[in-house]
């Protein structure tokens, strides 16, 4: 059992990060790969903050800070460069490996010792339950400050800059910005997942970030199925099918990982997992064509 209540936490680790991937891939239509560099800055902004004795609240403010500014840093450079958005995610991504391994000061720095975010909460005798309760608090305040900005004007806005840039451009909109600010806000979401998952393990590492877009990726499109097969236009309804993706995702490999599965190849069964996920609707279109 405490196997699948580890799953859970971490997906409530990943759940920032699944936000901020449906924000960026799913709103914008922009396949970020920043993703991969900014996640592990989140963490090595927390380690380094910790450290040197910054509270685990202001650690998480700059880990915030820190992805905003590699998201904003991809945008500038796909919007002004006129650079396609794969290409300077990439570019981006890159030179946060050394910017990481440069803050770091080493390859891995273990966190054990620190008071982190989940310390100061004792509710329960469990420390996995404290844990769990303290990022279900920080996931609800989450839910309603993205739920409010993508009602809002602004957040119309951006929505409107992925569904039609042509359109929200002839209106007035300056959709040059509203990318910046939306992968601004996806990557500080990266971020956090970053900061929060290193707290949570206990320790962090300069390659933790790799493939982290893949699994993101994975609880997104189980989220995007959720939203299509309920049909659903509210965008509250929309991050809670995305939250509930990633839950659904995590507790998959786990039982991937229950059932024996080597944990040298868990990379190898989550690619295989989003790929399986990806290809099921293909998959049912090609029979009902066969069948024909």
């Amino acid at each position: 059992m405490d196997f699948y209540v580890a799953a859970i936490i971490q997906a409530m680790c990943f759940g920032p990060l699944v936000i901020g991937l449906f924000l960026s891939m799913k709103i914008f239509n922009i396949p970020d790969i920043t993703t991969d560099g900014s996640y592990t800055l989140g963490a090595v902004i927390t380690a380094v903050g910790l450290a040197q004795g910054s509270s685990a609240i202001v650690t998480l403010f700059l880990a915030l800070a820190g992805g905003a500014l590699a998201g904003s840093c991809t945008a500038l450079i796909h919007t002004r460069l006129r650079i396609h958005a794969l290409l300077a995610g990439i570019l981006v991504m890159t030179a946060l490996y050394s910017v990481n391994l440069v803050l770091l000061g080493r390859s891995n720095m273990p966190l054990l010792g620190y008071m982190d975010i989940f310390s100061g909460f004792g509710v329960f005798e469990s420390p996995d339950h404290n844990t769990l309760s303290v990022l279900l608090i920080m996931l609800a305040i989450l839910f309603l400050v993205m739920s409010y900005l993508l009602r809002s004007d602004f957040g119309i806005a951006m929505r409107a800059t992925g569904d039609s840039e042509p359109m929200i451009r002839a209106q007035g909109v300056n959709t040059s910005r509203m990318k910046v600010y939306g992968l601004a806000i996806s990557n500080a979401l990266v971020a956090c997942s970053g900061s929060l998952m290193a707290q949570f393990q206990g320790f962090t590492d300069i390659n933790m970030g790799i493939g982290i877009v893949i699994s993101g990726l994975g609880a997104v499109i189980i989220g995007d199925t959720a939203i299509n097969f309920l049909k659903v236009r509210a965008i509250s309804v929309m991050l809670v099918c995305v939250l509930f993706g990633v839950v659904i995702f995590q507790l998959i490999l786990a039982a991937a990982l229950g059932v024996g599965v080597d944990a040298n190849l868990l990379k190898l069964t989550t690619s295989l997992l989003v790929l399986f996920i990806v290809a099921l609707p293909r998959m049912g279109g090609i029979l009902q064509l066969s069948r024909r």
